[in-house]
């Protein structure tokens, strides 16, 4: 008898593992799905409003660093209250957004509706929120696996999408299309049920053994501590350059795509592809993150994406070479979150897991912004980005250098967070 209680307890155990993970991957593949297509309606919204390209750039590049900077604070009302009411709001806020979108002509008014609510409310119900309720809801052994699916999810989402909303364009118009999507973030509302427990006794218990902190610091010691070890402070350097990256794709590709005279749908394609192969990116690196250094694992991602870049900016443009390239940066588009978010929580545990990684997600859209809005300004100023693909070989280069002197080892106790004695 005690070994059947056993075996279904166990059995219980692995089904809530997937439940969370599925609840996990469905919120994040709708807010990042409908987030990443955003690229798609930067034409579109161009031409209806006749703002120029600077203009919705700057909007789009405010919401890169609103989704930046909500997410260390809806961090810390995740730690404090839970993850449920901060996933609610946040899915509420996206869909209210993308409602409002196609009735704003001013720049005020897009970076109202584009950046503070869509994109404040896709950080509320972002990686921060999710990877901290995931990495506490889910035994530490298949943390970072864990962390490669929810990953994944958001491409998957990106992936599927992405091509739906180019359809919908086409069949509905470009501001019916965003309205839809933003009614498809609503789907992601029963799995909020599922990751709004705060499990106290079980982060208290991991913690304790990660770190012996004592029991309730405050937030701003918290973070005073974490920014005085050094490992962490690179970690968000290097953290900066993949949001210069991700942004300026996720903006401009489309753009970059059409600006090689190759027909519109390719931008949506090669946005898809983005998502598509950044779910093979992201499982892989969950998996080799149990298996090599993570800080390694980093700096061959930066260096991928260097070399791929510099490869593109000198082969001709076809079709082909679009996808191609596309699919390559899909394998280090967001691969870097599962050995970010491993090496956050290898230093300081997950009792305040969702506020450290969402500190470093701020310094990410610093970059996003930077990107985001900086592709907009070269392009109006030269007629083309290269430019702004230099950038983005020498910033690549510079993070797979800066990753190599973090100190991975678990850090000895020494204070609330643990920081590195050399921080």
């Amino acid at each position: 008898m005690h070994e059947d209680r056993t075996g279904r307890a166990q059995h219980g155990r692995q089904w809530s593992v997937w439940l969370v993970l599925l609840a996990a991957v469905s919120t994040f593949a709708l807010t990042m799905g409908s987030r990443q297509s955003m690229g798609l309606f930067v034409s579109p919204l161009n031409s209806a409003t006749h703002l120029g390209l600077a203009q919705i750039s700057l909007a789009f590049a405010f919401g890169q660093l609103w989704w930046g900077l909500t997410q260390p604070f809806a961090g810390a009302m995740a730690d404090r209250i839970g993850a449920g009411r901060v996933l609610l709001a946040g899915v509420l806020l996206v869909a209210l957004g993308s409602f409002l979108t196609p009735y704003m002509t001013s720049t005020p008014g897009l970076i109202f509706s584009v950046g503070l609510l869509s994109a404040g409310g896709a950080g509320m119900a972002g990686p921060a929120v999710l990877m901290g309720a995931t990495a506490r809801l889910i035994p530490e052994r298949y943390r970072g696996m864990a962390t490669g699916i929810v990953n994944a999810g958001g491409s998957a989402g990106q992936f599927l999408i992405t091509p739906l909303a180019g359809a919908l364009m086409v069949g509905l118009g470009w501001g019916n299309a965003l309205q839809v999507l933003g009614g498809l973030v609503l789907l992601a509302l029963p799995a909020i049920f599922v990751l709004k427990g705060k499990p106290q006794a079980v982060v208290a218990a991991r913690d304790s053994a990660v770190s012996g902190a004592p029991e309730n610091p405050g937030s701003r010691a918290v973070i005073a501590q974490a920014l005085a070890n050094r490992s962490y402070v690179l970690l968000c350097v290097g953290f900066f350059v993949c949001g210069f990256h991700v942004a300026f794709l996720g903006t401009h590709l489309p753009g970059v795509i059409e600006s090689c005279g190759l027909p519109v749908q390719f931008g949506a394609w090669a946005l898809a592809m983005l998502g598509l192969f950044n779910i093979v990116g992201s499982l892989a690196m969950g998996w080799a993150v149990g298996r090599w250094r993570m800080k390694s694992l980093l700096s061959l991602v930066y260096a991928t994406r260097a070399l791929a870049v510099l490869v593109f900016m000198l082969v001709p443009k076809t079709g082909a070479v679009a996808l191609v390239f596309a699919a390559v940066m899909g394998l280090t588009f967001l691969s870097t979150v599962p050995p970010t978010v491993g090496l956050v929580a290898k230093f300081f545990g997950t009792r305040h897991m969702a506020m450290l990684f969402g500190l470093v997600m701020l310094v990410h859209q610093i970059g996003g912004f930077l990107g985001a809005w900086l592709g907009g300004k070269v392009f109006e100023a030269t007629g083309n980005f290269d430019i702004v693909w230099i950038i983005d070989i020498l910033l690549a280069v510079g993070a797979a250098l800066i990753h190599l002197p973090i100190r991975e080892a678990r850090l000895a106790p020494r204070s609330a967070l643990n920081p590195s004695p050399a921080g």
